[in-house]
């Protein structure tokens, strides 16, 4: 007797509690958000809430402030991670043991790490009296409650991401090709520039992408480390305010749409420069 062929193939429907998922917490919010962002609470056009950020400079203006610190912050996690996985890409036991010691700040948390840089870094903390008692600064050390407080908090909680990114693609380039270039006459600066590097570049610019969303998303930090009300009023800090303190959802949506579309155009010049620079497999095999 033959059995009955399937009509089709059912497991296609082994995605639909992830489909569900995916637009009950990702695609309906956003739509929803971008929907009241063109509904002003005290009336208006379809664009007042995006004309009233664009407008106002203590709205505008913390688009710039959040750019100098995600910029910068991205640029140092990005930039130290290279050397620090150059130099630990082969499994070794300091290669274990400064991942694990890496891992630390990501499973504290921003609250946790804030408040252990109030302790370190603060007017009180151990860091200052450290400079003051062995008379290598004398004068006032403020880290804390100001623009470096949040940088430094940025660095500490961003860099143990795009160090472990980047030492998983280091790692996976093939080492015979280094080695290869190095019986041609290719010296050690040679083999990173023309061989790892290129190689890199694709984790980088994942490595980098990543930070920068990490960083421009900053609101912790901000309040706990820096100056909420002056110098590090940042994007998310206007939006929190804008819905909790005056109930504005809709100007809240509007600045939460703003955000997240800068955060789109600097992720897609990041792959832009990726695509420029260098085209080819994003990683590469061993043996």
């Amino acid at each position: 007797m033959n059995a009955v062929a399937p009509t089709g193939d059912r497991r296609g429907w082994l995605v639909a509690p992830a489909v569900l998922v995916l637009l009950a917490l990702f695609i309906y919010p956003f739509f929803y958000g971008v929907v009241i962002s063109t509904q002003p609470m005290d009336g208006g056009g379809f664009w007042a809430n995006y004309a009233h950020f664009f407008t106002t400079p203590s709205q505008w203006g913390t688009l710039w402030v959040t750019l100098k610190l995600a910029v910068p912050a991205t640029l140092i996690n990005v930039g130290l991670s290279v050397p620090v996985a150059f130099a630990l890409r082969h499994n070794s036991r300091s290669q274990r043991i400064v991942t694990t010691l890496l891992v630390i700040p990501i499973t504290l948390g921003t609250v946790l790490v804030a408040d252990g840089m109030l302790t370190f870094y603060g007017p009180a903390g151990w860091f200052p009296q450290f400079l003051q008692g062995f008379h290598l600064y004398m004068d006032e050390v403020r880290l804390t409650h100001n623009f470096w407080g949040v940088l430094i908090s940025l660095v500490i909680s961003g860099f143990p991401f795009a160090f472990l990114l980047t030492l998983s693609y280091i790692s996976g380039i093939d080492p015979t090709l280094a080695r290869a270039a190095g019986t041609l006459g290719a010296g050690p600066w040679n083999q990173f520039r023309l061989i790892y590097l290129p190689l890199l570049v694709p984790g980088l610019s994942m490595a980098a992408a990543l930070s920068f969303v990490q960083a421009f998303a900053v609101f912790p930090s901000a309040i706990l480390l820096g100056a909420p009300a002056g110098p590090t009023r940042v994007i998310s800090i206007a939006a929190y305010e804008a819905a909790f303190e005056q109930y504005d959802y809709g100007m809240a949506s509007a600045i939460a749409i703003v955000m997240g579309f800068v955060q789109l155009l600097i992720v897609c010049a990041i792959f832009a420069f990726r695509r420029a620079f260098y085209s080819g497999p994003a990683t590469s095999g061993k043996g």
